[in-house]
């Protein structure tokens, strides 16, 4: 999960004006109720999709970054193989930044950061 920073962290290291409150900045959202998201991911959305069929897991993972911010960090479970290439190829496709990590169980957690 650190390999995707967020747009708070990017612009707290350039001296960026976002606490001035020019601009919508990403840590003055509080729309959505889950603001440390957007700040630097300490509170992710999370889904578990194993066991769920194509497409609709990817559906399922489109639609639930529809409902956050920009900057905010989605985690999704999924089975290994071709419900991990469709949903990592369409939403890197679409502008997101997505990083795998395999589980213990043989399944595998994506890490999703909201472009």
């Amino acid at each position: 999960m650190a390999d995707i920073p967020g747009p708070g962290e990017s612009s707290a290291a350039s001296g960026g004006p976002a606490a001035t409150g020019a601009g919508p900045g990403p840590s003055h959202q509080p729309s959505g109720g889950q603001p440390p998201a957007a700040a630097g991911g300490a509170s992710p959305t999370h889904l578990d999709l194993r066991g769920t069929p194509c497409p609709l897991n990817y559906v399922r993972s489109r639609l639930a970054l529809e409902k956050l911010p920009p900057g905010s960090l989605l985690v999704v479970d999924l089975d290994p193989g071709e419900p991990e290439r469709m949903v990592a190829e369409g939403l890197r496709g679409e502008g997101h930044a997505v990083a795998s990590t395999d589980l213990a169980d043989g399944s595998v957690r994506l890490s999703i950061r909201r472009g």
